[in-house]
């Protein structure tokens, strides 16, 4: 069963000292490493800073964009991850490995997996 985990933070890579975000990211380079080599990995990524970010809305057939996320919130998503996992409990213990989890929080959903979302070749 596929998971999406959001990690979510206050500060993101850009936003720390060099010496503090190398390091950080090394510890995403092990977990990484670890999950692959347990079979748990199947997609991640960084995200840039939320202030890159531009938000859609249609209202009445209309498009509005708006700068920033979609929220007001301090927290931002700043990556994520798509594992395997054999169930919800499974998910949660991979996700608190995250180094991100550490300093903000990661919001784990199952990744709808039903002949709808088949059909539509995903």
């Amino acid at each position: 069963m596929k998971f999406l985990c959001l990690i979510c933070a206050e500060k993101v890579m850009e936003d720390m000292p060099v010496a503090d975000a190398e390091k950080h990211f090394q510890e995403y380079l092990e977990f990484t490493n670890r999950i692959k080599a347990n079979g748990n990995f199947v997609s991640a990524n960084r995200l840039k800073p939320s202030a890159t970010a531009r938000t859609v809305r249609v209202r009445e057939g209309k498009a509005m964009t708006t700068d920033g996320p979609f929220a007001e919130t301090k927290e931002q998503v700043g990556g994520f991850y798509i594992i395997d996992a054999t169930d919800m409990e499974d998910a949660l213990a991979i996700a608190a490995q995250i180094p991100g989890a550490r300093f903000g929080c990661v919001e784990v959903r199952p990744v709808a997996d039903d002949p709808a979302t088949q059909s539509l070749g995903f």
